[in-house]
């Protein structure tokens, strides 16, 4: 008997559908869902890809489980450089339960540019929570880049990383997995958009009334 199969294959399934809808090529690219607090964990774990493996060859015996503190628990392979991203976002938002950090091009193309994605559609504020602000550059697994990518995030579900990609967030795998589609469809209409000359962001009246559906729809239904 595995253990924690069910969270381990729901990680390896979900990192298969990332490449499958071009959120990301080849090893890129990494997911983690946090573990249930019975068991056993002192301070917390989670279930997260191995690091630079192509997904389609690994089994669900290959997806680490490690606790908070970055020790191994389970798996037959080291988990994702980018640990200390899941683990922080973990510490820092306790009713998040998925954690998908995506290189999709059109939320790279705006990480490269070093913009954010200002409040321009009512979906984007009701589901990933307003403007997506970008987090200041640091390297890859870095503590420093996990620190940063915290910050920009704040309460919203989406966040930049500058010149690196994208980090989608949720309650449930599927809602995470639906913040990197929709952010990716937000950043995609953003670019055309600055191509044809003119953005006009959501009035004031508009992003204070979605803000709060957002609110409305992060402690009822998933996406």
């Amino acid at each position: 008997m595995i253990r924690w199969q069910k969270e381990r294959e729901l990680v390896l399934e979900t990192s298969r559908e990332l490449v499958e809808k071009g959120l990301v090529i080849g090893k890129a690219g990494n997911v983690s869902l946090r573990l249930p607090a019975e068991g056993g964990f002192a301070s917390g774990g989670l279930a997260i890809t191995p690091t630079s493996r192509y997904y389609e060859s690994l089994s669900v015996e290959d997806i680490p489980v490690v606790d908070f503190d970055g020790r191994l628990v389970e798996g037959n392979l080291p988990p994702s450089s980018e640990l200390p991203l899941h683990t922080g976002i973990y510490a820092a938002r306790r009713g998040i339960n998925a954690v998908i950090h995506s290189h999709s091009t059109y939320a790279s193309a705006i990480a490269v540019a070093g913009l954010g994605v200002p409040a321009i559609l009512e979906e984007e504020v009701a589901f990933l929570g307003g403007e997506i602000q970008i987090a200041t550059y640091a390297p890859s697994g870095s503590r420093e880049l996990a620190a940063n990518a915290v910050a920009a995030l704040g309460e919203r579900n989406a966040v930049i990383l500058a010149n690196h990609g994208a980090v989608g967030v949720g309650r449930t795998m599927r809602e995470a997995l639906t913040v990197c589609e929709l952010l990716e469809q937000t950043a995609r209409i953003y670019l055309l958009a600055l191509a044809i000359g003119k953005v006009n962001p959501l009035p004031a009246e508009a992003v204070t009334a979605t803000t709060t559906l957002f609110r409305l729809l992060q402690s009822g239904e998933d996406l």
